[in-house]
């Protein structure tokens, strides 16, 4: 039998995050493949249905990453997404799931080491918490 190894979503953010994921890529930094990045816009344009959607669908996490609060280039999605993610933390377990099956974190766009650093940092914590028992019910 093969080891356990999580699926993530990932909602970054165009401007910050994402661009740090590609300064990772072009510094030729590895992170997990078990990350799946979903570019948006802005980390406040991701709505609680999504994550939602995403862990019932057999996700085992999700994390929403963006620009570190004040540097938003929308004014001030990340503050929205900051609110947004912690009142879904508080309601993920009326759904069945740890509240740490969701993280926020503030990446910069030149902080490509930071990306891969936390990109491990969540894939292992994941799997310290093992499957959702979703991905059996729809798959990812």
């Amino acid at each position: 039998m093969e080891p356990y190894e999580p699926t993530i979503v990932a909602f970054v953010c165009n401007w910050c995050t994402y661009t740090a994921a590609d300064l990772a890529g072009t510094s030729r930094l590895e992170y997990p493949k078990n990350i799946r990045l979903i570019r948006v816009m802005c980390t406040g344009m991701v709505d609680p249905q999504y994550v939602i959607k995403a862990l019932l669908e057999g996700a085992d996490a999700v994390l929403v990453s963006g620009c570190h609060p004040g540097d938003c280039h929308y004014i001030n999605g990340n503050f929205k997404a900051r609110r947004r993610m912690k009142l879904l933390q508080e309601i993920l377990p009326k759904f069945g799931f740890d509240r740490n099956r969701l993280r926020l974190t503030w990446i910069g766009a030149s902080d490509g080491i930071k990306f891969v650093e936390i990109m491990h940092e969540i894939t292992r914590q994941v799997r310290e918490l093992g499957p959702t028992g979703m991905r059996n019910v729809v798959g990812f």
